[in-house]
């Protein structure tokens, strides 16, 4: 594997970032322009009715990112007209042909320019309404795909899948591509044609029972997990990200194709600082929880392995394949790299949670009495049916007498009563959706990306800019001073 300079390969030239207002595409967006100001060009495609309503969204939700405050430090007032001459923000929508962009001379233009894209967009919801999420996840990668195509410089197209489109697998999970139909489960007639037809027939008839919109939402979600469960997978989002994968490997004829597969993506490792992280992400939902003295059980194998990845390695492992892979001839085969921890530096849940003690021992986080929230150590249900006794035993039960005395009190406490119910429901779905990843016994390969990184090594390019090498991490570290810091500031509301 030859590999130049990543610094020099970004210079002069022009990149197509779809989902630009995402978590990883602003990260890899800051670290172009930081280390290569001379790129030509920059389109960022967002979801937007026109370029007015574009370049406002770049603006407030890319830009104005705490996540830039280096650069603005670095160019002070220089860094609006680097981003006015380098950024072109495109109004547009994956799910549509032509990545939905309405001004043809602004497509002509980028199929003339642009010499690489990187397919960011996704919904990464669990529990998304399956035709959204077939519509966004799986045909929006083929739109992307044959948007890339009709680009006559086009070097390369990244995309952005997830580990997680292996399923529930234990043991060792190769870097192995998906082909069309192959299914997890060994079930037959798995195809993506009959999928769409599936999801516009169950719209048309929750329509004909007159539905309303809730319904028709939770129907669709409910639809979607049927269907990812009929053929192996765990949930809507890595069916859907598994059918990408093979709708552009079937597809792509001689274009150059890098398929990317973070594990659980966490905060910024390094760069631009430590700890930038945006939204709740799979476990910042449980650090949140916790923090505030609202997670007091939890449930999951206290020895699994829960494979964590910064984002800023994420995104420079995208770069250094980028430049490993461009102007290559098509292989065959889709080229995968899986981005995770697991093999190299595995951490378990047991230290997650002791690292959550230990930080919010140290930094409660104030309630909204103004007292500190004290936490403890948080009852561990090892197995489901543990979980289902203490569900019977503090819930459930609890929730037939109320409902008894709800009926003997005339109604009285009917809100409690639906309350606590929805609660209970909140909670048995969340558990259903996730209990894969509680007691996850996989592993993930990651021998293409070790290639990299000694290829990488090898040719002397710049290693210590474009890191991705999980070993360097020491986790009680990166919780204690990076992560959950991070989480307190940006994510705690």
């Amino acid at each position: 594997m030859e590999l130049g300079s990543i610094i020099q390969f970004l210079e002069n030239k022009t990149i197509l970032v779809t989902g630009a207002t995402g978590f990883l595409a602003k990260i890899y967006v800051e670290k172009v322009l930081r280390v290569q100001p001379n790129v030509k060009k920059l389109y960022l495609l967002l979801r937007a009715k026109d370029a007015k309503s574009a370049s406002q969204r770049l603006h407030n939700e890319v830009i104005a990112k705490d996540l830039f405050r280096v650069l603005r430090e670095l160019l002070g007032a220089n860094l609006s007209s680097l981003i006015s001459e380098k950024i072109t923000p495109v109004a547009g929508d994956i799910t549509c042909e032509n990545l939905g962009v309405k001004d043809s001379n602004l497509v002509e233009e980028m199929w003339k320019e642009v010499d690489v894209v990187v397919n960011l967009a996704a919904t990464t919801n669990f529990d998304e309404r399956y035709d959204v999420a077939l519509h966004l996840n799986t045909l929006g990668a083929k739109n992307v795909l044959n948007f890339a195509k009709k680009c006559v410089n086009i070097k390369l197209l990244v995309h952005t899948s997830t580990a997680y489109v292996s399923g529930e697998r234990e043991g060792l999970i190769l870097e192995s591509p998906y082909y069309m139909g192959e299914t997890l489960n060994g079930a037959s007639g798995l195809d993506i044609d009959t999928e769409m037809k599936v999801v516009e027939e169950r719209l048309s008839e929750l329509q004909a029972e007159e539905a309303t919109d809730g319904e028709i939402t939770m129907a669709m979600k409910d639809f979607g997990i049927q269907r990812a469960r009929k053929y192996g997978w765990p949930n809507t989002y890595v069916f859907t990200k598994a059918m990408a994968e093979m709708l552009m490997g079937h597809l792509k004829q001689n274009l150059p194709l890098v398929i990317i597969r973070p594990t659980i993506v966490t905060s910024t490792f390094k760069e631009p600082f430590p700890g930038w992280v945006e939204g709740i992400r799979t476990i910042d939902s449980l650090a949140v929880g916790y923090g505030k003295g609202k997670l007091t059980c939890f449930l999951g194998d206290p020895e699994a392995i829960i494979d964590l990845i910064p984002a800023d390695m994420v995104v420079n492992a995208m770069l250094v394949a980028m430049v490993a892979h461009a102007d290559q001839i098509a292989s065959e085969s889709n080229i995968i790299y899986q981005v995770g921890s697991s093999i190299s530096n595995p951490v378990n849940f047991t230290c997650l949670q002791n690292y959550g003690l230990l930080y919010f021992t140290k930094h409660p986080w104030i309630g909204k009495d103004g007292k500190p929230v004290k936490v403890g150590k948080v009852t561990v249900l090892d197995s489901m049916p543990r979980f289902h006794r203490y569900m019977t035993i503090h819930y459930l039960l609890p929730l037939k007498g109320l409902k008894m005395v709800n009926i003997a009190f005339c109604q009285h406490f009917r809100a409690m009563y639906y309350e606590l119910h929805r609660k209970i429901n909140f909670v048995m779905r969340l558990i259903d959706l996730y209990r894969p990843y509680l007691f996850f016994k996989g592993i993930y390969d990651d021998m293409n990306t070790e290639k990299l990184r000694m290829a990488a090594k090898e040719n002397g390019i710049e290693t210590d800019v474009f890191y991705f090498d999980p070993k360097v991490i020491n986790w009680e570290d990166y919780f204690m001073n990076a992560h959950l810091p991070g989480i307190v500031k940006y994510v705690f509301k």
